[in-house]
């Protein structure tokens, strides 16, 4: 007997697993040290998405709770699909989740006309795997999308790309003493 729910959560985690962080830990490997486990192989993430045409600036980080995660900011959603559709994005899935898929449209829920959009996939690597139908050792998964506010300040420089325009933003240089 099939769990339709459970069924499609797995192939949902699986896609997400494959866009996130299965390559995730790829591209940062060389900068934070992450399970022996860990999948080798496949395209960079970073480098691929720093090619892709529409993204504004790729970061890679490691949280102090372990996550690993990349920030990608893309100028619009048509940007953040045609990553989606990109061929270093379908090899990671064709690669690690064949057979995968949610059934949706990757953004459906994005108004075409939307502005820059921050994608955060993040991992977090367990001593064995946690999650069904998933066989590398993770324990968490996620990719969330968000958008810039109106407002805030930097001095000195920004987390993100200086070509996200974000309204409001109270940007100083800093003075010397």
């Amino acid at each position: 007997m099939h769990n339709t729910t459970f069924d499609s959560l797995r192939d949902t985690l699986r896609v997400l697993f494959l866009a996130t962080g299965i390559v995730a830990s790829t591209a940062i490997s060389g900068a934070f040290p992450v399970s022996a486990q860990a999948p080798q192989g496949g395209p960079d993430i970073v480098a691929s998405l720093k090619a892709t045409p529409g993204v504004l600036g790729v970061e890679a980080a490691r949280t102090v709770s372990g996550k690993q995660a990349i920030f990608a900011w893309f100028e619009n959603k048509q940007a953040a699909v045609g990553w989606f559709y990109s061929d270093a994005h379908q090899e990671l899935m064709r690669r690690f989740t064949p057979g995968a898929s949610t059934g949706r449209k990757p953004l459906a829920d994005v108004p075409d006309n939307s502005g820059p959009i921050l994608a955060i996939a993040s991992l977090t690597y367990a001593d064995q795997p946690q999650i069904p139908g998933v066989q590398l050792p993770i324990s968490q998964i996620a990719i969330e999308l968000y958008a810039p506010l109106p407002g805030g300040v930097a001095v000195g420089g920004r987390f993100a790309p200086s070509s996200v325009k974000v309204p409001g933003l109270l940007e100083m240089t800093r003075t010397s003493r």
